[in-house]
């Protein structure tokens, strides 16, 4: 699977923009500002329907414009495939694939499977549990739809018992009956989810382990720890125990909206005890991992986008995704650069195809 071609309309800085790609190898370069990374986020946007920089649908609009549109042609299983994403101003995003849209995007995710590495993957570390929540959702789900579909449940179901626990709140009113049958539902959602990112965690810290020991040389011990309410009592218990401090509180307390995936060196926070070193060499082994592990899910190499990373990265490190290149383990790559002389010296020692775009 790779993408051929993709036309940028009104999208960040870019007024219209047309680029033909390489199968392998393709770098964006020119100085800060200039809409490498903007590139990317378009690329990363017709895989999971959204920028990774900007929640914030509509301020990807080129600034004085109504609207944008990304337009792509991909190859996946010897087939053209045409995606289309497009939002203007007051409408809805709209999803296409070969001119028909999507009802739901969630359909969409995990068709074209894409990582992206990028300095923006620090809130990995820095923000809260969400960010990281997200991270392991974003994988599972792009490996599995059923699993996307309990997840917006979930979470429908849980905005509804809000609500009714503000209503309770503001009426001076409760009836626990009601209550009951939102706390059934979170619990068959909300069991199905933890489940399944317990089995994602066990398969997956091997693969991480590995390619962080091969990035630091074995010299750190890190852990990726899956935590959860749910390890300690099933969540239809958890929300009956904790119905007082919810009815205080006006909003769910416990499930696994409240799960995170703690980073730890040496059994510490990483946030707290880890270098920027240490840091950086952790969220690389976990992007590659992420890598890997819906490559061998999935069985097909996901494309690969490398956000202004070289600056961020030593020799070494360097060595280490040249060496990934030369072995065949990625499939398409996408580099964005400040140097175009680093660039053209990385990539032509990959021994690929390649082309640079100088923006």
């Amino acid at each position: 699977m790779y993408l051929k071609k993709i036309s940028l309309f009104n999208y960040k800085n870019f007024s219209e923009a047309n680029f033909d790609f390489d199968s392998k190898i393709n770098c964006f370069v020119g100085k800060n500002g200039i809409g490498k990374t903007n590139v990317l986020d378009a690329i990363y946007h017709l895989s999971y329907g959204k920028s990774y920089f900007n929640p914030l649908a509509v301020q990807n609009i080129k600034h004085g414009e109504e609207f944008f549109v990304i337009d792509a042609e991909f190859e996946k299983n010897e087939r053209n495939e045409q995606i289309l994403c497009s939002l203007k101003k007051g409408q809805k995003k709209i999803l296409k694939r070969n001119g028909k849209a999507y009802d739901k995007f969630s359909d969409h995710i995990g068709f074209i499977p894409l990582v992206i590495i990028s300095p923006a993957d620090r809130d990995l570390i820095v923000e809260g549990s969400e960010t990281r929540r997200k991270f392991m959702d974003s994988v599972i789900s792009q490996l599995d739809s059923h699993y996307l579909q309990q997840l917006i449940q979930y979470q429908k179901v849980m905005s509804q018992r809000n609500a009714l626990l503000k209503y309770f709140a503001l009426n001076h009113v409760f009836d626990n009956d009601t209550l009951s049958i939102y706390n059934e539902q979170l619990n068959g959602f909300g069991d199905y989810i933890f489940k399944k990112r317990k089995e994602f965690i066990s398969e997956f810290i091997p693969i991480f382990n590995t390619h962080h020991q091969a990035i630091t040389g074995s010299q750190e011990t890190v852990q990726l720890v899956y935590e959860s309410h749910l390890f300690e009592k099933d969540l239809l218990t958890l929300l009956q125990e904790n119905i007082n401090k919810d009815r205080a509180l006006h909003y769910t307390s416990v499930g696994i909206h409240k799960d995170d995936l703690a980073f730890e060196i040496d059994q510490h926070p990483i946030k707290k005890f880890g270098s920027q070193g240490q840091q950086k060499s952790f969220l690389i082994a976990l992007k590659l991992a992420q890598f890997e592990f819906l490559k061998k899910q999935s069985g097909v190499k996901p494309i690969l986008l490398f956000d202004d990373i070289f600056d961020k990265l030593d020799e070494s490190r360097v060595s280490k995704i040249i060496e990934m290149v030369n072995s065949d383990t990625f499939g398409q790559l996408f580099i964005s650069d400040t140097h175009p002389e680093r660039t053209e010296a990385i990539v032509k020692s990959t021994h690929q195809t390649y082309k640079i775009f100088n923006l």
